[in-house]
């Protein structure tokens, strides 16, 4: 019984235990189902989260093995889970991934695995792209690691072209010879190239932190710190040309392009500059530039020289018959009577009219020269004399005359004028008083420096610079300043000859001249004549003889009627027998009636039909022995020119002429041994 009770008690026990257990089971499973209610909600809320998050997240057991990937982890790789679930083929496309794995584990031991949660690495994706990710791990307490993927293909391939720009541009601004450099809004130099110490002497380390305007001349100043503030307001690039100091003191011209950088994020604004050395096109430039004045200056007056020349000529012959017929009319009418006088005042009238002619002819180039080779320091020496009286005791004369000054070939007697011409112009441009400096001196011009002076060759030459301290000129004056009748001078206190006669005596001596000149600063005229390695010949002077007469035939062939008869008037009054013809044809009439010789032709040059010249040879074939004067408005280098290839022994008198030296100059030629000229 009491083994009944005991087993009863047993049962009883047990099924009070088993009534528990099913209590704690019902317990238990509505926390399981609550669990499971909650493990839901929390999987309904959080993994639409993942499925739909930008980046790629994936959850990687103790293993390796992946058990959970999101869609944006798939389209960045191109993996499905089933792929890469046991890990391998995401080990191999992820290169030292494992590595990096066992790094996190052994970083979280050690409480430190902040630094290493960010990573980048080149991935293989299914497909075979390659490219850059950022791994953002996270280790759990478990050991398995959620790991957020970003695909940062895009942004590295712009660091990389950003790079690669970044040093192409530092190649170029480190090798360029153009300035390039960044500046601050106050102008302040933040970087600088290179090329500064090349082009500037300045290093970077002299001008970073240096206001760039400080560099600038004070004359472009304002003007480039104008056009700076513009661009920044504007937004735009801005130019502008401007002068550098360098650092040896000197000054470079530099043509400069600007524009602003705006970095955003309230970043300040900074300013490039690109900045390029044109001091030697700007030099070139300005060269070019007063060539051009010069060429264009320079056909002026050739111009106004062929001008002059043409009314020189009309002029002459003019003169010729007046001057002529008023010998005619002295030569005939005694000493005793009162129209002697006036018609000597018509001849005098004359001389004077033929004074001007003759300084046009020098401008035009076309004046009789007798050149010479001499050496101008003695014609200095024995003008200065004259020039101390011509200049006043109130002007100090100062001359610097070397002892090894070369020769020259030109007239001594143009020269003078030249000089006393010049010496009057610096009196009259100091009233008050002042200095009169003549020098001369050797100087050898080469390519580089004859380009200066239009018309000039290089070469040696023998200048002579004539430098006073007068009241100056304008550039419109000095522009003028040769041309004839331009004159500063009142009204019948000049002619505005005497310059032109300078320029046309130099230019006609194969030198050039030109003048330095600024408002109160006085002038300085400078001659360049060649210089000559001939030596000086003394000219000895010929005694004049008396009127000489002639019985010989002569032909006159001259276009302008009153010169015509003339001419052969006062031959037929000293015994000649002459022919008179107006052009060609008449004296192929003469000639084929003239039964006896023509010992002599004398012909002007410039006719309208034929010239002197072509009319002498076809004469000369039916006279060969005949003897040809020319006569011309023109001189005897303008002769020489017309009558090119005949040379030597060219025979020529210039209009206007007197009876006398008419007759004079026909007898020496007709006395002297025949010539084929």
């Amino acid at each position: 019984m009491k083994d009944e009770n005991n087993a009863r008690g047993c049962l009883i026990r047990k099924l009070q235990k088993l009534n528990q257990g099913i209590v704690e089971l019902e317990k238990t499973k509505v926390e399981l189902k609550q669990v499971q209610e909650l493990l839901q909600k929390e999987r309904e809320t959080f993994f639409p989260i993942l499925h739909k998050a930008p980046y790629g997240i994936a959850l990687i057991d103790n293993d390796g093995k992946f058990i959970y990937i999101n869609p944006a982890f798939t389209n960045i790789t191109g993996y499905a889970l089933e792929d890469i679930s046991s890990g391998r083929e995401w080990f191999h496309i992820a290169s030292h991934f494992l590595e990096y794995r066992e790094e996190i584990i052994n970083s979280q031991k050690r409480g430190v695995v902040e630094k290493c949660i960010e990573k980048t690495f080149s991935i293989i994706c299914k497909n075979g792209e390659i490219k850059a990710v950022e791994f953002r791990p996270t280790l759990l307490d478990d050991g398995r690691i959620v790991l957020i993927l970003f695909d940062i293909t895009e942004r590295k391939r712009a660091e990389e072209a950003l790079s690669h720009s970044e040093e192409q541009y530092r190649l170029i601004a480190e090798n360029t010879k153009d300035l390039i450099c960044t500046l601050d809004l106050q102008g302040n130099f933040h970087y600088v190239s290179p090329s500064f110490k090349e082009v500037l002497g300045y290093s970077s380390e002299e001008l970073r932190g240096l206001n760039a305007f400080s560099l600038i001349h004070p004359d472009d100043r304002e003007a480039a710190m104008k056009i700076y503030q513009q661009a920044l307001i504007k937004k735009e690039a801005g130019n502008a040309e401007f002068r550098y100091r360098h650092k040896n003191g000197n000054w470079r011209v530099f043509e400069s392009v600007g524009n602003w950088i705006f970095n955003g994020n309230g970043a300040p604004p900074q300013s490039v500059l690109v900045s390029r050395d044109i001091t030697e096109r700007k030099q070139t430039e300005e060269k070019m530039a007063a060539l051009q004045v010069q060429l264009g200056q320079s056909q002026r007056m050739e111009a106004i020289g062929r001008l002059a020349g043409g009314i020189a000529h009309d002029f002459n012959n003019i003169l010729a018959v007046i001057q002529g017929y008023s010998d005619l009319c002295l030569s005939g009418i005694p000493k005793e009577n009162p129209l002697r006088e006036d018609i000597q005042a018509i001849t005098n009238a004359v001389k004077r009219a033929a004074n001007l002619i003759s300084q046009l002819l020098a401008f035009s180039r076309r004046q009789t020269m007798e050149m010479e080779v001499i050496n101008l320091n003695p014609l200095l020496q024995d003008l200065e004399k004259m020039l101390r009286r011509v200049i006043g005791e109130d002007v100090e004369l100062v001359t610097t005359l070397p002892d090894d000054l070369g020769r020259v070939k030109a007239d001594p007697g143009q020269i003078e004028q030249i000089l006393l011409n010049l010496a009057v112009n610096a009196r009259d441009a100091m009233p008050s008083g002042g200095k009169l400096t003549i020098e001369t001196a050797n100087v050898t011009l080469k390519e580089s420096s004859s380009q200066n002076h239009m018309g000039l060759t290089p070469g040696h030459y023998v200048m002579i610079s004539i430098m006073d301290t007068g009241l100056g000129m304008t550039q419109e004056v000095k522009d003028r300043i040769f041309e004839p009748f331009f004159t500063t001078k009142e009204i019948g206190k000049g002619t505005g000859l005497g310059l032109s006669m300078v320029y046309g005596i130099v230019k006609q001596s194969g030198g050039h001249i030109g003048v330095d000149s600024e408002p109160g600063k006085g002038a300085t005229f400078w001659i360049y004549l060649p210089r000559v390695d001939e030596p000086v010949v003394e000219v000895e002077e010929k005694e004049i003889g008396g009127p000489p007469l002639g019985n010989e035939t002569i032909l006159v062939v001259e276009d302008e009627e009153e010169v015509r008869k003339l001419v052969a008037r006062s031959l037929k009054e000293q015994g000649y027998k002459v022919l008179e013809a107006s052009q060609g044809k008449e004296v192929f009439s003469l000639c084929e009636e003239q039964g006896g010789p023509i010992h002599l032709m004398v012909t002007d040059v410039v006719m309208p039909e034929i010239t002197g010249v072509e009319l002498a040879k076809h004469i000369k074939q039916v006279y060969p022995e005949m003897k040809v004067l020319y006569m011309s408005g023109y001189n005897s280098d303008r002769v020489a020119i017309d009558c090119e290839n005949l040379g030597k022994g060219i025979e020529f008198i210039q209009k206007p002429f007197t009876a006398y030296s008419l007759a004079r100059k026909i007898r020496e030629v007709l006395d002297k041994q025949f010539s084929t000229a």
